[in-house]
């Protein structure tokens, strides 16, 4: 035994594979152990054993093959690399253990099959099973049976795919062998306990007598359904509920939702094999088939009836067998023979299913109409064919043609077709039946329940009862409304009647056999895709009734149908509760109405209803008004109120009061009443009739508007519109039109009846009057928001210039949504569930297109024009195809009926001649846009046609026939073209142009579908062997497209598919997948639920996100369906994630433009986060070289393959640089419209521009350079941050180019390096720029320091890095390069640093060389500017360079790596560049975006997400704020301890307690605004304020709009915080604005947005309710008149422009608002003449000019009130008066003057003004009044001014001449005194401009003090006494004594006076002034307020609380919200500044 100690000492693994059997069964014996042993299922121990156990299983020794297949058993069971031997051993198994005479090996054997199928690898087990049957020895097949049956009754159909064994079944019943014949024979059984009949069909053919045996065991196989026992590891979960039920005991009640599990249903269609029959027919049948005699018409058919019996046929062209059946079925004189044809038919629609579908257009018509026949046998042959027909297509695509046999006058037919309506109904469910098919199917059958005949009557009662059923009465209802009771009844009965396919038993277990629905089927009638009907169940309508326990597919029942069964009840009382009802109030007679009237409203108003006395019908009314008012709903007799007040006089009368009262109580009796459609026709041609008066229309058409609400807007729109055009009056019929636009503005646009309006609206269009013709092009331009461009196709006919008209209208509208609607929607959503709206919704954009007036062009189609197009020689086909060409161009729009050219077409598509391909291809184009979505039905037997010549191998050919399956695909939807097995079949082809142009079409489409059939797997197996393709463009499609399959099909099944590759292709096919996974795509989110519908294409479609799946649960609708006409229009189709689709780039040459639509960048989720992560994990090579090697292109390339459009990736890396220009010109194009697919692959985007750099073209260097530019505008606008991974592999190439020798070039990337500091932080920058100074090129050298000097002097020392003495260090070591240029660039950098940082330059250079150091020392002297004391503006990272990048901060997009405080910088950042180029008016400044629209809103809603993440470095020192101080004695503080200690940068202290003014803790706040006020108010501190004006703004209007959107809404906030945070902050404000230097610092934005805070503020009514509140807004008053006064006069003027143009244009704002933004440019037109030499009036003039064009003069004088117009006049005049001609000269800035509406304006006015020299009747100036005394005649005016002069010239009067010309201009502000001063010296006209001015001051200055004036403008001449709002209460003396009222009449009287009112009639004192300006104290008061507040908060922190505010200061109140003057109050600020002091240290 001494050989034995040897293998004793060998590892186990070596053991096993001993020669010596001893050692191997020692081997297995030990491997067992270790087996058991191992914890680790991922031990790397297996792996060493994954090579050996085949032979463990396959061992030669008896002995030792036991033990080996334990151990196998135990390998497989636990090791988790076990599944990769599968193969392998289970072929060992079946071919070396099945035959083992031992009993233990054959078990152990199928225990490790079993294993197998545990541990998930089912498939290939089954497949060597398989194989095993064919195995010669019986043993072995017995054995395999047997584990068959052993893993079905385990682990259930499921998992054990039953098709393969049942295909193999029948052949076991044929073995000699009797042991195989039993086992088959209990397989069978086991069989049948799963699927149960649909085993029969497969084991028809079996020899009977072994039938005969099954069918006894049948029997006894028990009806419990069978459960799953043995579970998948994937499947513990169901194990567990297993166990625990078993536990419970057994199958109590194990129905429940395991059932649904358990039992997946089999449809015995799919296990029977085709079978092929075309090839099959007799030679002569399309001989014998048209032979004269009957007989052998019979015969011919006899022949197919035997065919067609084949329960499953293959697919194949059955187009011409379809077409002679149809023949006989219509033409036949035979009725035998009738009912054989529709028989075969039947048979053929059975056999096919769903791939029958394609031909079902063109039979069910000529089967309807043939239902004329009476013979039984004839009509049951019928019934059978197209109930068997239906099945195979969707009702939507039969719809037309039922629907047009309907009318026919044939009883039967009618009969037949209804009865057919209801069969199908059965098949269908509430998501297949939507209201846009049972809309015209009610309305068709409501007529049948009407018929004379009653069969028909019947069947229609059906019919509808069917559709009440499944649709439930929520959606019929509707369609019901004017049905009679007894009818409705009836239909309901019928109802009840009905069982459906879809069984709607109530609960119950048979239900829930359905198993989970397989999601493909969808609801597209899934009758066909999954149902058991065989062909006899089709005969036996008994059999549809067991259906439904054996279906597949549809729509979940468990959820829908209940739904749709409670819907009934729920709906009744839900949405329609109330109208249907009302529906049904019949008329009442004259008499019962004044009984019921006489019931509730008071004797005396019936009696004097048709006084004759006005007074009393008025008073009458009044009555009446009141009794309606106080009437409940359900007591308010509506018809009988209406009636009354239509009695005479009616509608007829003539008092207006009376009459707008009357209409007033409609609106009312609508509004509260159960307000009936009989009820709205009593009043409705009454409200018509006056909707045109002049003071009744408005109330006329409030009465519309409630009825409309009351009885829903289509109806009352339709009759308003209808009475309105059936009279004469235009106004009537303007004013409707406008009130319906309106109205669908509120009301939305569902269910309006377009084709009604449409022949309206072309009635008005034509009309005479223009006001008519204005409506009824406003009115399209609303139902254009709806409905988008398919609206124009009904006006395609109108004149040229009224078209333009319309089009111009259309076009305003483009790019808006549409409003969602405001009324009529409470009564819709009381019924359950959204699904109807969603539905609604849906049909508006598809209704468009149904409503076009379409033409019937079957006629045309003649067989003669058929047989032209398949003549044999190709000049008469090309004749035929030219003809269809010209029918579809003439008919425009056309039915879809279209005879025999779909199959005429089809032959051509595979004509030889490829012209005539290409013509064909175009006409199929031109017919889809022509039948629009109708083509559907055409899809399967034209559509897939299409497709295959995608395989074409001419490139022009592919391109257009991919053009027309896109063109069809926008017309139909994708799902018609995924179901069915048509595109596998196509796929299948191994034609590689066809492979991977339909892989490219299908990755186009796929990722904007939310859900897809699931035939979409049979494409599957197709995909993966195109991954595998010779050919490389098939490969890369392939792949292109996984992942979209992926999205849809899910991994798992995908990767379940890979099973049937070979094991190589496998490995490869799988990690592709897991490739693809990380890639796939998120499904589109369905199009979100709003009215608006996408216009035109033209926005992209609004999503919302995923969780609003919620139509999809029941249906798996197939479309996203976000836009009708995707591409198309150029605009955006919605892509996932809503990118927006590349505009269809226009050349005409089609071989150019291969397939260029679509996005050219691919958003992959995540994508750019898993390639950094590749590159850090050293994955893939790191972009870091000196010239680009080929690996680093190539890795480029296949990171860009799956994000960048295949085309477009060609272009880049071509080898020809001209396709790199066109690439760059691509990707130009598509900036703005793909900025999310370009920021999600920006770093790809940037490394190949790096690529560029590397290029010697200089044309391919510009256009990258341009790129680059556009690129970082657009990021910088989209607020992103580039991450350090795309800086480091981007700069450095970018800076190499700095030093290219070429000027324009450096210049451009200089400008770039510039661009990139607002997307990527200077400081980091710097280092790169600095790397570059140590380059070769000297070139570089020298730019690279300039560039650095730039970045010091824009962001202050700390750019530099590491530290700014390394920094200067290197920079200094340049002064000594030996290049000049360099050494120059060095010195000028260090001299810019020495301005920002002074002297103390010199410590951080260190030491220089002597030469060096004298060298800058002489530059420092000769250039250098002196250092400001502290370099404030700098600190902050704040680019001061003038771009005009416009800064539209909008806070969504960030970088990663960026905390909130640096988004805070970005927005100051861009913020101050925008200022820089407020300043230097570059461009046109207006067209910059609103500058902080879109955060604003979200940093409220993060309540302070900035405060959060403010530095660290801060946060601490903040404790000291709030513990109180103590000090001894109080002081005036020095600024806040904040500003000095915290360290020495003030600027970032200031930054930061900026920062914390936007904060949402009101603390945080208040705290930050007393230290900046503290600031502002010590003059040598306020300096340091300078630079951060904006910012401070920003922070202040954020904190506004915070307080007005949340704080004030906020219930818990004491409303006193809020008051005292609007304190500090006006209080804030008024301090800086007293300042006139910082004031000026505020730019145009950021002023707009703070008078637009300001404003709201002062009209937010809540602040008044507020205790305190009125005080704020006083002080918000002042604020706003010290803004107007201070701020830089350009700035605020343009400020205001802008937003007095915003708010007219917003319909949100307020009338109020624009009113106060007007009175404030009011204020500022009487300060120009002091301001005017300080105003750029060049932007001044643009931004008039910009308003002008946005608001032309039409549209101004449309507006509600004329102040708009007025003020723009009056503004425009002043400048023209203090200009004069100059003022022509100011339009330089805007761009095409001549069309300029201003310059026309302007050069009116001067013309007017030389016109009028002295005379005052120019209405247009300022204060122009038609008052008498004004009427002095021109000789007079002169007489007047000739004395003033006279006086001016004599020595004694020149004082008095003065004045008295003072007064004069004063009254007379027009009077022209040019000709007077003309013809005097010089120095005599400046004399008399100097002494006015002086008189001027000196009244200014008293009156100032002596009163507060208040201005009343007057423009346009019209003295309308303007309405002066006098302060009338108290107005505290500064010494608290009150002032008598003769005060304030002797004021009132100077006022009058100064505007030129006279002082006669002493009235009450008009109401509202416009511009009151307190008098002084007031203002002292206000400030006074702000100060002890603000100091009170100070004191607080000084322990000095309990201040009495009011002891010392009198309020002042009733000053209402206006603009309060700063006049005195400027005067006096440092007064009240010594009073606040004196009241400070009186209260210590």
């Amino acid at each position: 035994m001494g050989d034995d100690s040897e293998w004793m000492k060998l590892p186990i693994d070596q053991k096993c594979e001993h020669k010596l059997w001893k050692a191997r069964l020692n081997g297995y014996e030990e491997a067992l152990k270790l087996f058991q042993k191992i914890d680790d299922e991922k031990s790397p121990e297996w792996s060493k054993y994954l090579g050996l156990i085949k032979k463990f299983v396959t061992d030669s020794n008896a002995v030792a093959q036991l033990k080996g297949l334990e151990a196998a058993l135990a390998y497989v069971e636990n090791a988790h690399v076990a599944g990769k031997t599968t193969g392998e051993v289970a072929s060992g198994v079946v071919n070396k253990v099945f035959n083992q005479p031992k009993a233990r090996a054959k078990e152990l054997g199928l225990d490790i099959c079993l294993m197998y199928i545990e541990i998930e690898k089912g498939e290939a087990v089954q497949e060597e099973l398989l194989k095993g049957l064919d195995n010669k020895n019986p043993k072995i097949i017995v054995a395999c049976i047997e584990t068959l049956r052993k893993a079905l009754s385990e682990f259930g159909s499921k998992i054990i795919s039953l098709k393969p064994i049942i295909k193999v079944l029948p052949k076991l019943f044929e073995s000699r062998e009797k042991a195989v014949r039993d086992e088959a024979k209990l397989l069978a059984v086991e069989i049948y306990r799963w699927i149960r009949d649909a085993l029969r069909p497969p084991l028809q053919n079996i020899n009977s007598v072994q039938l005969k045996e099954l069918e006894e065991e049948w029997v006894k196989v028990s009806s419990v359904a069978p459960k799953q026992t043995r579970f998948l590891r994937s499947q513990q979960e169901l194990k567990a509920k297993f166990e625990q039920q078993q536990a419970v005991g057994g199958d109590a009640d194990g129905g429940g939702d395991d059932e649904e599990e358990a039992v997946p249903q089999v449809d015995a269609y799919e296990l029977l094999e085709a079978v092929e029959i075309l090839s099959k027919l007799p030679k002569d049948f399309y001989e014998k088939i048209e032979a004269k005699k009957w007989q052998e018409r019979k015969e011919a058919l006899e022949a197919v009836e035997l065919l067609v019996k084949n329960p499953k046929l293959e697919s194949g062209d059955y187009a011409d067998l379809v077409k002679v059946l149809k023949k006989v079925v219509g033409k036949d004189t035979n009725v035998m023979l009738v009912a054989l044809a529709a028989k075969c038919l039947a048979g053929l629609a059975t056999g096919l299913r769903k791939k029958f579908g394609q031909y079902a257009g063109h039979v069910v018509p000529t089967i309807l109409e043939k239902f004329k026949e009476k013979k039984p046998q004839v009509v049951q042959a019928l019934q059978e064919a197209i109930d068997a027909i239906f099945l195979t297509t969707t009702l939507q695509n039969i719809s037309e043609d039922v629907l047009a046999v309907m009318d026919n006058k044939n009883p039967t037919i009618k009969q037949q077709t209804s009865l057919f309506i209801a069969r199908s109904f059965r098949h269908c469910t509430p998501s297949t039946l939507p209201k846009s098919l049972l809309k015209p199917f009610c309305a068709a059958l409501l007529k049948h329940i009407n018929d004379s005949a009653p069969e028909v009557r019947d069947a229609g009662f059906e019919a509808l009862g069917t559709a009440l059923k499944v649709a439930g009465e929520k959606a019929v209802n509707p369609f019901l409304a004017d049905v009679d009771k007894l009818k409705l009844d009836r239909i309901k009965e019928c109802a009840e009647k009905v069982e459906l396919v879809y069984g709607k038993k109530t609960g119950g277990t048979a239900e829930k056999k359905e198993g989970k629905p397989i999601t493909g089927k969808t609801p597209a009638l899934s009758g066909a895709g999954g149902d058991k009907e065989t062909k006899d169940a089709a005969t036996k309508p008994g059999l549809l009734k067991k259906a439904p326990a054996v279906k597949s597919g549809g729509p979940p029942k468990k959820g829908k149908p209940a739904a749709a069964a409670g819907m009934g009840g729920a709906g009744a009382k839900g949405k329609k509760g109330p109208e249907t009802k009302e529906i049904f109030e019949s008329e009442l007679s004259i008499e019962v109405c004044e009984e019921k009237a006489a019931a509730v409203l008071p004797a005396s108003c019936i009696q004097q209803l048709d006084s004759g006395n006005w007074k009393e019908r008025l008073a009458c009314m009044e009555e009446f008004q009141k009794a309606v008012e106080l009437m409940e709903r359900n007591e308010m007799p509506c018809q009988a109120l209406v009636r009354m007040l239509a009695k005479k006089p009616g509608w007829k009368e003539t008092n207006f009061q009376v009459m707008q009262m009357k209409l007033h109580i409609v609106a009312l009796i609508a509004q509260k009443g159960n307000f009936s459609k009989t009820s709205a026709q009593v009043v409705l041609d009454g409200l018509v009739d006056k909707v045109g008066d002049v003071k009744c229309g408005s109330n006329a058409k409030e009465a519309m508007t409630a009825i409309a609400e009351a009885c829903q807007l289509p109806w009352t729109a339709e009759q308003v519109v209808a009475m309105a055009f059936s009279q004469k009056n235009p106004k009537n019929q303007s004013e409707t039109l406008n009130w319906l636009s309106n109205a669908i503005k509120e009301f939305g646009f569902s269910g309006l009846n377009v084709k009604a309006f449409i022949s309206n609206v072309k009635t008005a269009l034509a009309a005479t009057n223009p006001a008519v013709r204005t409506s009824a092009i406003t009115l399209l331009g609303v139902m254009y928001l709806y409905m988008g461009p398919p609206l124009r196709m009904f006006f395609e006919d109108e004149k040229p210039a009224l078209l333009s008209q319309i089009d111009a209208e259309f076009e305003k509208m483009q790019g808006q949504t549409a409003p969602t609607p405001t009324r009529g929607i409470s009564r819709h959503s009381g019924g359950g569930g959204d699904d109807g709206e969603e539905e609604e919704q849906e049909d508006v954009g598809n209704d468009v297109v149904d409503l076009l007036p379409r033409t019937d062009i079957g006629d045309k189609i003649t067989a003669e024009l058929v047989s032209k197009i398949g003549d044999k020689n190709w000049k008469i086909r090309k004749e035929g195809l030219d003809e269809v060409t010209s029918i579809i161009n003439d008919a425009k729009f056309i039915q879809p009926n279209i005879g025999e050219l779909p199959a005429a077409l089809k032959s051509r598509l595979n004509d030889s001649n490829k012209i005539l391909v290409q013509q064909t291809l175009s006409i199929l184009q031109q017919l889809a846009t022509a039948m629009g979505p109708n083509i559907k039905q055409h899809v399967k037997n034209l559509g897939i046609p299409v497709i295959t010549v995608l395989g074409d191998s001419k490139n022009n050919v592919r391109a257009a026939a991919l053009a027309t399956v896109n063109a069809w695909a926008e017309q139909t939807g994708m799902k018609e073209w995924l179901e069915g097995e048509d595109l596998a079949e196509e796929l299948k082809k191994e034609n590689p142009f066809l492979r991977q142009e339909l892989l490219g079409w299908l990755a186009e489409k796929l990722p904007t579908l939310r859900s897809v059939p699931s035939d979409l797997l049979l494409c599957v197996p197709h995909l993966y062997s195109c991954l595998e393709d010779r050919n490389g463009d098939v490969r890369k499609k392939a792949q292109d497209a996984l992942p979209f399959f992926m999205m849809h099909l899910g991994f798992e099944k995908m990767a379940k598919a890979t099973s049937k590759l070979k094991p190589t292709s496998k490995d490869q096919v799988l990690a592709m997948l897991e490739k693809a996974k990380a890639n796939m795509p998120a499904k589109p989110a369905p199009p979100a639920k709003a009215s608006s519908r996408v216009v035109g294409g033209a926005a992209p479609a609004k999503f919302q996100p995923a969780s609003a799946l919620a139509e999809d649960s029941g249906s798996n609708t197939m479309e996203s369906k976000p836009d009708p006409k995707k591409a198309k229009a150029g605009g955006t189709s919605s892509k996932a994630k809503g990118v927006q689709g590349k505009k269809v780039l226009s050349k005409p040459n089609l071989k150019e433009d291969d397939d260029k639509s679509g996005p050219i960048f691919i958003i992959v989720p995540n994508g750019k986060e898993q390639r950094m992560k590749d590159e850090k994990g050293l994955k893939v090579l790191k972009w870091n070289f000196t010239t680009p090697r080929d690996e680093y292109i190539e890795q480029l390339k296949t990171q860009m393959s799956s994000c960048v459009a295949k085309w477009l990736q060609d272009e880049m890396f071509h080898a020809d640089f001209q396709h790199h220009n066109k690439a760059l010109a691509v990707m130009i194009e598509h900036l703005e419209s793909e900025k999310d697919g370009v920021i999600s692959c920006l770093d790809l985007i940037l490394k190949w521009l790096t690529l560029r750099f590397f290029d010697t073209n200089t044309s391919v260097l510009m256009k990258a350079l341009e790129y680059l530019k556009l690129l970082f505008n657009l990021l910088s606008q989209e607020e992103y941050h580039l991450t350090e991974n795309e800086a480091s592999s981007f700069i450095p190439y970018l800076i190499l180019k700095v030093g290219e020798p070429k000027d324009v070039i450096r210049k451009d990337v200089r400008a770039i390096l510039n661009r990139m500091c607002l997307i990527y932080p200077a400081s980091k920058m710097f280092t790169f720029i600095m790397e570059g100074t140590k380059s070769k090129n000297s070139k570089q050298r020298a730019e690279c320091l300039e560039e650095l000097g730039c970045l010091v002097e824009s962001y202050g020392m700390n750019v530099c890095q590491p530290t700014p003495g390394k920094a200067l260090k290197e920079m200094a070591t340049h002064i000594g390069d030996r290049d000049n240029t360099v050494r120059n660039a060095a010195l000028n950098t260090i001299v810019t640093v020495y301005n920002v940082h002074g002297d103390q330059v010199f410590k951080l250079i260190g030491n220089l060389s002597e030469k060096d150091m004298s060298m800058l020392e002489e530059r420092i002297k000769r250039s250098a500017k002196r250092p400001s004391a502290a370099p404030v503006r700098q600190a902050e990272e704040k680019p001061q360079r003038t771009q005009n990048i416009s800064a539209n901060a909008s806070m969504l997009r960030k970088g990663p790596a960026e905390d909130m405080s640096s988004k805070l910088k970005i927005m100051y950042r861009t913020y101050r560049i925008q200022n820089r180029n407020m300043g230097s008016h570059s461009e046109t400044t207006h067209t910059v975006p609103r500058e902080f629209q879109l955060d604003l809103d979200e940093i409220e809603n993060d309540n302070g997400t900035v405060r959060c993440e403010m530095p660290a470095l801060v946060q601490h020192k903040l404790d000291d704020i709030f513990e109180p101080v103590l000090i001894p004695e109080p002081k005036i503080r020095a600024v806040s301890p904040h500003f000095d200690d915290m360290h020495s940068n003030t600027a970032s202290t200031i930054n930061f307690v900026i920062s914390q003014v936007a904060s949402g803790d009101i603390n945080t706040s208040i705290q930050a605004l007393a230290q900046i006020d503290e600031v502002l108010r010590q003059e040598d501190k306020a300096e340091a304020m300078s630079g951060h004006i904006d910012q401070f703004l920003i922070a202040t209007f954020m904190q506004l709009r915070l307080i007005y959107n949340t704080h004030m809404a906020d219930e818990k906030l004491d409303k006193d915080e809020i008051v005292k945070l609007y304190s500090c902050i006006i209080g804030s404000m008024i301090s800086l604005f007293q300042i006139e230097s910082l004031a000026r610092e505020a730019s145009t934005g950021v002023l707009k947005d703070l008078m637009h805070g300001l404003i709201t503020l002062m009209l937010d009514s809540r602040v008044e309710d507020v205790e305190d509140g009125e005080q704020v807004i006083r002080s918000v008053n002042l604020l706003v008149v010290k803004v107007l006064e201070k701020s830089d006069q350009t700035n605020i003027l343009s400020a205001l422009l802008v937003l007095l143009q915003d708010s007219l244009l917003a319909t949100a704002s307020s009338p109020k608002f624009s009113e106060l933004v007007m009175k404030c440019l009011w204020r500022m037109v009487r300060l120009l003449p002091e301001t005017i030499n300080s105003i750029n009036l060049d932007r001044i003039l643009l931004d008039i000019h910009i308003f002008m064009k946005v608001f032309p003069k039409e549209k101004l004088k449309q507006c509600k009130s004329e102040f708009p117009i007025r003020t723009l006049k009056t503004l425009l005049h002043t400048l023209c008066k203090l200009k004069g001609p100059k003022i022509l000269d100011h339009l330089t800035m805007i761009d095409n003057k001549n069309e300029s509406e201003l310059e026309a304006h302007l050069c009116r006015v001067m013309k007017h003004s030389m016109d009028q020299t002295g005379s005052k009747a120019d209405k247009d100036t300022e204060k122009g009044a038609s008052r008498t005394e004004e009427k002095a005649s021109k000789a007079k005016v002169n007489d007047i001014l000739a004395e003033i002069f006279k006086k001016i010239g004599s020595k004694e009067n020149t004082k008095e001449g003065l004045a008295e010309l003072y007064e004069y201009k004063k009254k007379y502000s027009d009077a022209d005194i040019e000709p007077f001063l003309k013809n005097s010296s010089q120095f005599f006209q400046s004399y008399v401009e100097r002494g006015l001015r002086l008189i001027e001051t000196e009244r200014e200055g008293k009156g100032r003090i002596a009163a507060s004036t208040g201005i009343s403008p007057q423009m346009e001449g019209t003295c309308v006494p303007a309405s002066t709002h006098t302060v009338s209460s108290s107005i505290g003396n500064t010494n608290g004594e009150e002032v008598g009222p003769s005060v304030y009449l002797e004021r009132l009287k100077i006022l009058r006076q100064r505007c030129g009112l006279d002082n006669a009639k002493e009235d009450r004192p008009p109401l509202t002034s416009l511009l009151s300006k307190p008098a002084l104290p007031t203002v002292a008061s206000s400030t006074d307020m702000l100060h002890s507040k603000l100091s009170q908060l100070r004191e607080s922190r000084e322990q000095y609380q309990h201040l009495d505010l009011d002891s010392n200061q009198t309020h002042s109140s009733g000053i209402g919200t206006t603009l309060a003057s700063p006049s005195s109050a400027a005067a006096n600020i440092d007064d009240l500044k010594k009073r606040l002091e004196r009241i400070k240290s009186s209260r210590k």
